[in-house]
């Protein structure tokens, strides 16, 4: 009788021991809110959905300088998916950069922010991407592949142990919960660094530039630090939060490129709370000048003497010329064609820019199409921004409205670009700053190649040659060991 009692009683506490083991294994579904905050806040949409495919099912070219690198699928998918992922592999993926099969991820996933990630927030964010992302039973049909050395993903072992902190976020020493929230959003969910921190030889974020600017697939991410003349240091909380919020800040900015992906994917659904508590974090980050640079970049230029104050026009002349530049912008196609040939650049600039941004360079008064001047684009140090914006265009959903340019990269050559670039910076921007054809051609494709692609060829004859000489050491030992 003991012994039955014994075994029932074992066998009820096996059993509440196993569904409390289930339990813990099933995502909770009512963290799905706050796990789907977390992936806008760290845009995960952005990267692992594709241009018209569906949510997160991966096939997003990442552009990187080594490559393209594919996005994958991570939709609660069985057979293509991470739908038998427990959630502990899923965390390992995210903060260390190794799959559930061992594979090992570049760092285009930005694993070495997300290492920060609190467990919560994993925790939730596992739970919204299982329980409430629709499955899509079929892997992206691009696939990842670097030339070597780079396909070789065991080396990224290596560079883990050199570059990846695993210690978890924690704020600094008296900071305010504000600004502690901000630090969080900026250096890990929304990991910022990524792009607005330069790297260093190995690609890995040059801690010594926090946040000074870097320069990703041809465009220039800005100075994020206080300084008041290369960052945002003259720049308000308010103005910043409203950047995040719509893409764009009259008389300073507009978000292009990946700011305008971060704008659109993430930002503009963050809270007004968390905008301002980046805001303010950004204004406490320690100020990096660049050298040489005098003048903050947004107050640069004025309206051009060769047309009429646009701003200053009578109201009926102002509606007409919105009225105008829509027309001409909804009439891409007839727009392109004037520039055939053309390699004036004032000339470029009336046939392809003027309808919309006006002769004058003002844009147009409600700032649907911006000022030419007091714009962080053309007043900048660097020509990158403004070459890629009318190679690319413009493309940019924020919280208060869409924003498009059309982009030239089909219809302008290189010297074509870099006229008119050169003629908006003279007339309208930093009168210093200047552009090549051979600058253009070089941004076109993504910009210079990294110092570590530039060095791979040495590195590589350079490691074959300490491998021919241990070679030659080893057989000269040989031979001595076996002559008499």
């Amino acid at each position: 009788m003991t012994n039955r009692i014994f075994r029932l009683g074992l066998g009820l506490l096996l059993a509440g021991l196993a569904s409390s083991a289930l339990a813990a294994a099933t995502p909770d579904a009512a963290l799905a809110p706050r796990g789907a905050y977390v992936a806008r806040a760290a845009d995960c949409a952005a990267c692992h959905t594709a241009p018209g495919g569906k949510p997160y099912a991966g096939g997003y070219a990442i552009a990187s300088p080594l490559g393209a690198i594919y996005a994958t699928n991570i939709t609660p998918s069985k057979n293509a998916g991470i739908g038998n992922w427990s959630e502990a592999q899923f965390a390992r993926a995210v903060r260390e950069g190794v799959a559930a099969d061992g594979h090992r991820l570049y760092p285009a996933m930005p694993y070495a922010e997300y290492s920060g990630m609190t467990d919560e927030d994993v925790h939730a964010l596992y739970a919204y991407l299982i329980t409430q992302v629709a499955p899509v039973d079929k892997a992206p049909t691009q696939r990842t592949q670097l030339g070597f050395p780079y396909n070789l993903r065991s080396l990224m072992a290596g560079w883990n142990l050199l570059f990846l902190d695993r210690q978890r976020n924690t704020p600094a020493a008296g900071a305010s919960p504000q600004l502690a929230r901000g630090r969080y959003l900026v250096d890990v969910l929304g990991h910022c660094g990524s792009c607005h921190t330069p790297r260093n030889l190995f690609m890995a974020s040059d801690r010594g530039a926090y946040l000074a600017g870097g320069d990703v697939d041809g465009w220039h991410a800005p100075n994020l630090t206080s300084d008041p003349v290369s960052g945002i240091g003259g720049w308000s909380e308010d103005e910043l939060a409203g950047f995040l919020r719509n893409g764009h800040a009259p008389g300073k900015a507009q978000a292009a490129g990946g700011m305008a992906e971060a704008v659109e994917h993430s930002l503009r659904y963050l809270s007004d709370d968390d905008l301002h508590a980046i805001a303010a974090y950004l204004k406490s980050v320690p100020a990096k000048a660049r050298p040489g640079q005098t003048q903050p970049a947004y107050t640069f230029g004025q309206t051009a003497e060769r047309a009429y104050d646009f701003d200053n026009a009578q109201s009926a002349t102002t509606l007409a010329a919105i009225g105008k530049a829509r027309a001409a912008a909804a009439d891409v196609e007839a727009q392109r064609s004037n520039v055939a040939g053309v390699t004036d650049g004032a000339i470029l600039f009336d046939s392809a820019c003027a309808s919309c941004h006006q002769p004058s360079g003002s844009g147009t008064a409600d700032h649907y199409y911006p000022s030419l001047f007091h714009n962080t684009v053309t007043g900048a140090a660097t020509p990158n921004n403004l070459v890629m914006a009318i190679l690319r265009g413009v493309s940019r959903q924020g919280a208060d409205g869409a924003a498009f340019m059309p982009g030239f990269a089909g219809d302008m050559d290189d010297g074509q670009v870099a006229a008119v670039a050169n003629f908006v910076a003279a007339h309208f921007g930093n009168p210093a700053l200047t552009v090549t054809a051979g600058e253009v051609a070089q941004l076109r494709v993504g910009g210079p190649a990294p110092a570590i692609q530039r060095a791979m060829p040495w590195l590589m004859g350079g490691a074959i040659l300490v491998v021919l000489l241990a070679i030659a050491l080893a057989a000269r030992l040989v031979r001595r060991k076996r002559s008499p």
